[in-house]
């Protein structure tokens, strides 16, 4: 048995989640940087059209698909990581159907982003209320959870905003989650040595 195995035995499950989520601190670091970079790039051409935004959306959620199984299968995660995986895959195939079909997709989109921001959101908010005990400042990752389940009310509650508006919204929800999940990720990372 590994030393990190025999560490790992001998930690509460809110002791193995920090551990966990401090080894692999960097995935989350990288989940922002894509968020903002998306959230970014929706603010740089503000005339962009509906189809356009359905192609930055199939970038980011391949990007954020790949990084979320990446997770699942590190471990460490707030949610379980059967859940990551299948929301990793999730953000795959809506990434690649998003560029098979961009036309279809782009009125089912808002729908979809809603109904996987308010699901994430639910799941980072829990997995916040079980590292309470085990770290300062999870008040960040709670942030981050009610954030992205308003996201997602608010784009299911009105899917026909105008598109300019919505790529506002949608920029300024990325840009917001990324930074938040940055700051998490450095905030991890602080206790990667002691996680050791």
């Amino acid at each position: 048995m590994s030393t990190n195995q025999t560490t790992a035995r001998g930690l509460g499950a809110g002791a193995q989640l920090l551990h966990g989520l401090a080894k692999h601190w960097w995935v989350l670091a990288l989940r922002g940087l894509a968020a903002i970079v998306f959230g970014v790039l929706a603010f740089a051409w503000p005339g962009i059209t509906i189809l356009s935004l359905v192609m930055l959306y199939g970038a980011y959620a391949l990007v954020d698909g790949v990084f979320s199984i990446i997770a699942a299968i590190g471990g460490g995660t707030p949610a379980p990581r059967w859940w990551l995986a299948i929301v990793g895959i999730i953000g795959i195939l809506a990434g690649l159907i998003a560029f098979a079909n961009p036309v279809l997709v782009g009125f089912y989109l808002l729908l979809f982003i809603g109904a996987w921001a308010v699901v994430s959101g639910i799941f980072e908010i829990i997995g916040a209320v079980r590292l309470r005990k085990e770290i300062d400042n999870e008040w960040m990752l709670i942030l981050h959870g009610v954030i992205t389940v308003l996201f997602g009310i608010m784009l299911m509650a009105w899917p026909v905003t105008s598109a300019l508006a919505l790529i506002w919204v949608i920029g300024a929800y990325a840009i917001a989650a990324g930074v938040i999940m940055i700051a998490l990720a450095f905030r991890l990372k602080g206790h990667a040595g002691r996680a050791a």
